[in-house]
């Protein structure tokens, strides 16, 4: 079997460097590049052999550099934060006028996902909802971009569904969290905490709560891998692992 040539941008970072370890340790992968984000990729990237770019830099520059990888011949798997659903949209129009294609990932974590599988469920059933969200005090961003996503389906489901969003447009009270997608959302930036979400949903006399922890960059392996063999034959740019999983159950190492 021919390895698939992955390159790495942002190779230097906490997911970048995780990423070109499972990919040097994996068999059916090949790392062919690995760059940090302030080094001369731009020029490099035509010529580097890879088939997809793994795009693992900054918070807020994941538009823009997927756009440079694509218009370099590459297909992309974008991991960085800040990239919207209208960036994602300009970004499969220009893939598929270049016939390549790829997927922009919020978060890899198999968890992570089902999570969002199970609120936007939940979502249809329940009179409110908020998210808090809590990561290491060197996270960037904040809500985080898994957060935003999370709410985003969330609030997809209920109007696909004909229902009106949990919350007012904007908050009454700032202590409230963050409006995103008409749910509020609370981050929490703490040593000691890697990654956690939790999406409470409230009716009269009950609530639920979804939960989902990460410990380490380890719970990232087979969603991103998943992700790199999608990217590889896709056309267009997708959101999110639901493609590259295809709703099939595949064991966590393969």
């Amino acid at each position: 079997m021919t390895a698939l040539r992955v390159a790495v941008l942002g190779a230097r970072g906490r997911l970048g460097s995780f990423a070109c370890d499972l990919l040097r340790r994996t068999e059916g992968f090949e790392l062919v590049a690995a760059w940090d984000r302030d080094s001369d990729w731009r020029s490099l990237a035509r010529d580097c052999g890879a088939v997809v770019a793994l795009e693992a830099t900054r918070a807020g520059q994941g538009a823009q550099h997927a756009r440079v990888l694509l218009e370099s011949g590459l297909r992309v798997v974008v991991a960085t934060s800040g990239v919207g659903v209208a960036d994602t949209e300009a970004l499969d129009r220009r893939a598929r006028e270049l016939g390549l294609g790829g997927l922009v990932v919020p978060n890899f974590s198999l968890g992570s996902w089902l999570l969002q599988r199970f609120a936007a469920e939940a979502a249809l059933w329940f009179e409110g909802a908020e998210i808090v969200e809590s990561h290491h005090e060197r996270k960037a961003d904040a809500p985080s971009g898994t957060a935003d996503e999370t709410a985003r389906r969330m609030a997809e489901e209920r109007a696909q569904g004909g229902l009106e969003s949990f919350a007012p447009a904007t908050p009454q009270f700032p202590a409230r969290g963050e409006v995103r997608h008409g749910i509020p959302v609370h981050s929490i930036r703490l040593p000691g905490i890697y990654a956690h979400q939790d999406v409470l949903f409230g009716a009269r006399g009950e609530v639920l709560r979804v939960s989902h922890d990460m410990h380490g960059p380890e719970a990232f392996g087979p969603g991103m891998l998943a992700a790199l063999r999608y990217a590889a034959k896709a056309h267009g740019i997708a959101r999110g692992l639901d493609p590259a999983l295809a709703r099939t159950p595949r064991a966590r190492g393969s």
